[in-house]
This record gives structure tokens, sequence and C-alpha cells, in this order.
């Protein structure tokens, strides 16, 4: 058995637990939001952070790093329990499909396992939802944890994505509302 598991935002970066192969690449119809409360790693209860959640949508692709965990039962028990207690406030797994470069008709893993969260205010408590784009830009320029500010995860996941040679659109009109950043 082997534990591949998909990483959309800090996973990219900093993946935190003892894995065997990393790969890049996307999963398709997933887009990544700043729609989640973090209130644990970068934000406070009273100041949340805003963190990545994916949104379904039709044709969107999402770019990313998988993990692979090889080495039996333990080392994936491992790897899951400590994933589980960072992403917290993903109240959902879903099994996702990667692809590469290499080839995007054919995924090159199934059975991904992707951390998501309900986009229901109700059923899921850290779902913030959609904002206007100065809201959301302000709310992640003020918002610190015991992780560090949030900002600085805004600019790690740039950083990331710009890495792997990735240029988004969503996380680059964050980057030009930078006067809001210096408050």
């Amino acid at each position: 058995m082997v534990l591949w598991v998909f990483g959309y935002g800090s996973l990219i970066w900093n993946p935190g637990f003892d894995f065997d192969e990393k790969l890049i690449g996307y999963i398709k119809d997933y887009k990544r939001v700043f729609d989640l409360a973090c209130i644990d790693h970068r934000g406070t209860p009273e100041h949340p952070a805003r963190t990545c959640t994916l949104e379904q949508s039709t044709g969107a692709i999402c770019w990313g790093a998988a993990y692979c965990v090889r080495g039996g039962p333990e080392k994936e028990k491992l790897a899951m329990e400590y994933l589980e207690r960072r992403e917290c406030e993903y109240d959902s797994k879903t099994l996702v499909e990667f692809y590469t470069e290499n080839d995007t008709s054919t995924p090159i893993v199934t059975g991904v396992i992707v951390f998501t969260s309900t986009p229901d205010k109700v059923s899921n408590k850290y779902y913030l939802g959609p904002a206007p784009l100065e809201e959301m830009a302000r709310q992640i320029a003020t918002a610190s944890g015991p992780c560090g500010n949030n900002r600085e995860y805004l600019f790690k996941l740039e950083k990331a994505m710009f890495d792997i040679g990735i240029r988004e659109s969503f996380l680059n009109d964050f980057i030009l509302k930078k006067p809001l950043f210096l408050v």
C-alpha cells in the first residue's frame, strides 16, 4: 500500500512529514481560494487568518505537489495522524487524480488524498467564504498566529508557485494589493 497526498497551500513548501517522493503537478476541476479560516497557525480565534482551500470548478486546474509515503502501514499512519492534526480546519478528504506536464490526458497517480473544506458556514465553522479582494487582502495583512503572520503564508505560497514555474493570477491579485500588506 502507498499513500499519496496533494498539497496546494503550505504543504507545498513545508510538508512536515516523512515522505519518499515529491512530484510537481496539478489536479483538475478545482481552484485554489482563500476561503478558510486558520485560527491556530497564522491567525487566532479572535482574528482568523485566510488560508487556502479548494473549490470545485469545471475546467480549472490547481498546481501543487503530490507526496508519496511508502514503507508500510505504520509510516502511512504516522503521516496521516500528523496531517489530520495539522489540517484540522479541513472537514473533508477527497480522492483526486494527479497530472504532470508530461501527460495531461492520463493521470500519473490516482487516489491521491487532498484535504478540502465544505463550502458551507453552517456545517464547517472554519469556512469563511468568498469576500471582496480588498477585504480578504486586509484580513491577510493583519492576521497573525503562533506560526507567523498571514502575509508570510501568502508570500511563501507565491514563491513556492514561482519556484515550480507557475504564475497564478489569483495569487498575483493579492500581491498587487501590496500597500495593504504594509499596514
